[in-house]
């Protein structure tokens, strides 16, 4: 998507979203405290890292040898509605807005997790990241890594503002109803890269 048209979408998007931005903000602060924020490191266009800020939806809370709790345990019911209808990742907007992350693409990745990935991950690192993506809108949180980054890479090389419209429509349809999977673009997806030749690269490889 060309850098202006995203940069007009975003900060149109943002007249209407500055009031929800807020409410969610003071929502959570409420909910779980201070900080509201959520700060990490991830790894953008050309591996170049940069930080990210999303709405904290989850406690602190930790066990009998303070050990932070599984995700699961430490989110309550509110933030897991803010997390199912992706509320807590609208700061990124500020990511998009200087650069470090496009409106679409492969969303933004740990440092680990990009150096796990090999070879694949140097492919998956042509484009800056997303706040939303193909992966994001064909199963997310139901797939497995391999399959999300199979996904990741074929929009990598299908890229096109017809697509990435495609992809903002259809990341409407799964804040209304869930995120389910899409087997046939996983298909295509696994297709292609027997195609170019780098299906092998997921043999016998374990993701994290």
């Amino acid at each position: 998507m060309p850098r202006i048209v995203e940069l007009l979408i975003v900060f149109t998007a943002l007249l209407f979203l500055i009031i929800p931005i807020a409410v969610t903000g003071a929502a959570l602060y409420l909910a779980l405290g201070s900080p509201v924020f959520f700060r990490q490191t991830r790894v953008g266009k050309d591996f170049r890292v940069f930080d990210i800020l999303k709405y904290r939806t989850m406690t602190n809370d930790v066990d009998e040898n303070g050990k932070l709790l599984p995700d699961e345990m430490r989110q309550t019911r509110f933030s897991k509605f803010i997390r199912r209808v992706r509320l807590d990742e609208l700061p990124q907007i500020l990511a998009i807005a200087k650069g470090d992350m496009a409106l679409v693409g492969p969303r933004p990745l740990l440092p680990q997790t990009i150096e796990s990935f090999g070879e694949l991950g140097i492919e998956r690192c042509k484009v800056r990241p997303g706040l939303t993506g193909w992966s994001q809108v064909n199963g997310n949180v139901n797939l497995t890594n391999a399959q999300k980054l199979k996904l990741d890479l074929w929009y990598v090389y299908h890229r096109s503002l017809l697509l990435d419209f495609k992809i903002i429509v259809a990341t409407i349809g799964v804040v209304l109803f869930g995120e389910n999977v899409n087997d046939d673009r996983i298909t295509t997806a696994e297709s292609w890269l027997r195609e170019v030749g780098l299906a092998e690269q997921f043999e016998n490889k374990e993701f994290v």
